[in-house]
């Protein structure tokens, strides 16, 4: 049965997305506003503020709005859960390829040993 946790679902849907993980690169390095994100990815400022709030939604981007400006800064939401989930499939990749490895390397042993294919 899948599971769906809501804020892992949130995180990813804003993370598909990558002028919105180009947003958090940028905050990450400086707070910015609406209108500088809108300039520095080309697009408009109304498209600008449909991803501004899809990583609202998620907890990514805080914004503050004083006078007509609205200024973005990253969240204080620090992920984890997110990358515990991550973690344990690269685990699970790791395991798996490194199965992969051995029974490659041990085809590559009987090739040279001239062992016919044990099946």
């Amino acid at each position: 049965m899948v599971q769906y946790i809501p804020p892992l679902d949130s995180s990813f849907a804003a993370l598909s997305d990558p002028t919105r993980r180009g947003v958090l690169e940028q905050l990450g390095r400086s707070d910015a506003s609406i209108t500088d994100l809108a300039d520095r990815f080309h697009m408009t400022l109304t498209g600008m503020k449909k991803h501004v709030s899809v990583l609202e939604a998620a907890g990514l981007v805080v914004t503050k709005k004083v006078g007509r400006v609205r200024t973005c800064k990253l969240g204080r939401r620090k992920m984890a859960e997110e990358a515990a989930w991550i973690e344990r499939y690269q685990q699970l990749w790791a395991a798996r390829f490194e199965a992969l490895d051995e029974i490659v390397e041990e085809l590559k042993q009987r090739e040279l040993n001239n062992e016919p294919d044990a099946k």
